[in-house]
């Protein structure tokens, strides 16, 4: 079992930055890859980010490719997501997810989400 939590959301302006946490217990963290996504309302989940078993890769949706950075910290146990040069279209939930395999394909568990807000 793996327990997500995710922290860091708000209300910004566009132009701004955020940066979001995930932290997990469970299963020995680093032995998983991890992932962001979001979804708005009305809209499918899409996927942002991920970073692969041990942190070796990152993969980032070309949408946010250049912006939004996602590193690991395993003496933690927290992935993080900064984001940059926000704008409205970045406004969903943000969920964070762990897939048991080398990278993030299908997660096996999620985060309840938190909500970022990007103002115009």
């Amino acid at each position: 079992q793996v327990q997500l939590v995710e922290s860091g959301g708000g209300l910004v302006q566009a132009g701004g930055s955020l940066r979001l946490s995930c932290a997990a217990s469970g299963r020995t963290f680093g032995s998983y890859a991890t992932g962001w996504f979001r979804q708005a309302p009305g809209k499918e989940r899409e996927f942002v980010a991920s970073i692969s078993r041990y942190g070796g890769n990152t993969y980032y949706a070309d949408s946010v490719k250049g912006r939004f950075t996602m590193s690991r910290d395993n003496a933690k146990k927290t992935v993080y997501l900064q984001m940059n040069s926000l704008t409205p279209e970045d406004t969903p939930v943000y969920y964070c997810a762990v897939d048991l395999g080398a990278i993030v394909q299908v997660p096996e568990y999620w985060g309840q989400g938190t909500q970022v807000t990007v103002s115009s």
